[in-house]
């Protein structure tokens, strides 16, 4: 396995790649181009300058997280062939610059959704949280707001500002989609992009829902290992994979993590690891990677990408907020280090409680 850190740029980002290169183990980051518009294609000037600030830092970019895709293309829409060949261009142009993994997200209107970005845990510390009670009293059309209330200034990933100008006209181009019109769709996009994956050596990685139930009535299709089955069969080729995202999926007790491992590895090219509290059904907080501080033995996951000789990238994923530091919500430095120093510790056990050594 390769071990990554996800970096948002030099200027949108409290963490820089001085501070990443020193954290034992990691080979690369996982970038992004948030102020590239949705749906247009990626430019090769950019892609290079990226990639050269981040290799001069002795670091590599073979992941991207994420390349969005416009909501033409999830309802249908007569727009979306448009898209999808400027897709398919932005990911010849990724592999042209090393890019071997692209993380995206079918998830309509929104991306991931918390009720709280900075949840008071007993030790101090924050995190990101969610109540479903708490969702189910915000009004949709001013979600953008109640999110961006705690975000402390700071952009959030996979937020689109130019999108959630106009919610009253998404959620309109969602009434009448349901769960298996956006499978159709993204079986549309999938079938047209993949041969251009195989073309260029670019694995397309999808990131379940975050949370993994519908919300505000919106179709959801990638929740459970049911799901993952349905999509890994819309177009069955290695192109088409998964970032599974153990702390997103393992916010429904009923996901096994590591049995779902073990059933799709070879089709899993991007591993997010985190832990989560479950308090009660749809009520979850971030916690540490720690096993005993969460719901999830992150040991018996990493043991499971052990057991199926995982050589695709992991990367912790969201940290808490701890020491005092002011980052963008759950991307801070402190936590996300730690959580890659116990990642790292447990997979040295595990090579040594099995006899052998399987990180790239």
């Amino acid at each position: 396995m390769k071990m990554t850190f996800r970096w948002f740029g030099s200027k949108d980002d409290s963490v820089t790649l001085r501070q990443i290169r020193q954290i034992p183990g990691v080979s690369g980051v996982v970038a992004m181009m948030a102020d590239i518009p949705v749906g247009e294609v990626w430019p090769r000037e950019r892609i290079a300058a990226l990639k050269q600030e981040v290799n001069s830092a002795g670091l590599e970019l073979e992941v991207i997280e994420s390349v969005n895709i416009h909501d033409d293309i999830k309802t249908g829409a007569g727009g979306r062939d448009r898209y999808i060949e400027n897709y398919k261009t932005t990911i010849k142009h990724l592999s042209e610059y090393g890019v071997k993994v692209i993380c995206y997200n079918f998830m309509p209107v929104f991306d991931w959704t918390r009720s709280d970005l900075a949840q008071p845990l007993p030790d101090g510390s924050t995190a990101l949280a969610y109540d479903q009670s708490k969702v189910d009293r915000i009004d949709p059309g001013h979600i953008a707001e109640a999110i961006a209330s705690g975000s402390q200034g700071y952009s959030l990933p996979g937020w689109e500002p130019e999108r959630m100008a106009r919610l009253g006209e998404l959620f309109a181009s969602y009434r009448d989609i349901g769960e298996d019109d956006l499978a159709a769709n993204l079986k549309y996009f999938l079938e047209r992009i993949i041969p251009a994956c195989e073309e260029y050596g670019v694995k397309m990685a999808i990131h379940p829902d975050d949370p993994p139930w519908a919300i505000f009535g919106l179709p959801r299709i990638v929740r459970h290992e049911q799901d993952l089955d349905r999509l890994l069969g819309l177009v069955d080729n290695p192109c088409n994979g998964i970032t599974l995202c153990s702390g997103c999926m393992g916010a429904n007790p009923n996901n096994n993590i590591p049995a779902i491992i073990r059933r799709f590895g070879k089709r899993i090219h991007f591993a997010h690891i985190r832990n989560i509290k479950i308090e009660s059904p749809g009520n979850f907080h971030e916690s540490s990677h720690l096993s005993c501080d969460g719901s999830l033995d992150i040991f018996e996951i990493i043991k499971a990408y052990h057991d199926i000789n995982f050589n695709g990238y992991i990367r912790p994923d969201h940290g808490r907020m701890i020491w005092g530091e002011t980052a963008r919500p759950g991307y801070g430095l402190y936590d996300r280090a730690l959580g890659i120093a116990y990642l790292n510790g447990l997979w040295e056990a595990v090579d040594k409680m099995t006899g052998k050594t399987s990180r790239v």
